[in-house]
């Protein structure tokens, strides 16, 4: 084995010491600590991982770059502190990451998602996500909806990342809230600008894109609240964005 895992964490107590248990198999695992006010990082080196301290400064990209320099191992896989490596993908890794003079810079990797109890199978569950690869072999880029860019062949694997996200609408509310803040910070350092037309035409466009062309339709009620909950994040980012160009506290 030649693997160091990584996790992001901020306030994750509920979730991190189930994390680090589905990575067990790998031989070191970073915790990247986003100055957590709750017992995350003693419930992280109580269970065998590694923890560094530095603040997130609203760059997700910055951060996985600086976790990829701390990195011991040829490879790298990142996952999130509400995430678990499922066994089939754990022993798809395990076989990938020993293959001698292996051509592939980086995996591919699907997620099961799983909201308050059921599984989401439309909407962005649908995604094949870079998370797995190489420790020199890219970069991760963008502060926010963040990706690692990867030069040269990627595969996909077959197993999955289980996700566990928000356990109350007010979790995921103030989810929404704070990534959405990011995204409009991402947007006005880029020089991007919002108008009353993307305030109040985006949002309804986010929806329909999600509800229907994604098909997230075919989760129920699920589905439409999350196609709900990305409408209000875009409508959150734009004028978030607005009210940063005319220079009005948020």
């Amino acid at each position: 084995m030649n693997i160091t895992a990584v996790i992001l964490s901020k306030n994750e107590e509920r979730n991190i010491k189930d994390c680090i248990k589905s990575l067990k198999f790998c031989n070191e695992i970073l915790v990247i600590d986003d100055d957590s006010t709750d017992n995350t990082k003693v419930f992280a080196k109580s269970s065998g991982a590694k923890v560094i301290a530095r603040p997130l400064a609203g760059d997700y990209a910055t951060q996985k770059n600086f976790a990829l320099s701390k990195a011991n191992y040829k490879w790298v896989v990142f996952i999130d502190a509400d995430e678990r490596i499922s066994d089939d993908l754990k022993e798809e890794i395990k076989k990938v990451v020993d293959i001698p003079n292996n051509p592939y810079m980086g995996y591919l990797i699907k997620r099961n998602k799983y909201l308050w109890g059921k599984t989401v199978n439309f909407g962005d569950s649908r995604d094949d996500l870079l998370r797995l690869g190489k420790k020199n072999a890219g970069k991760w880029v963008r502060r926010v909806h963040e990706h690692w860019v990867m030069p040269g062949k990627v595969k996909k694997l077959s197993g999955k990342i289980n996700h566990y996200p928000h356990k109350s609408l007010k979790e995921y509310v103030e989810h929404v809230d704070f990534f959405s803040g990011l995204h409009a910070k991402a947007h006005y350092d880029a020089g991007t600008k919002s108008n009353l037309f993307k305030i109040l035409f985006y949002p309804p466009v986010k929806f329909i894109q999600n509800y229907f062309l994604r098909l997230s339709i075919l989760d129920g009620s699920r589905g439409f609240l999350i196609s709900m909950m990305m409408s209000l994040h875009s409508f959150l980012a734009w004028s978030k964005l607005w009210l940063l160009q005319k220079h009005i506290e948020q």
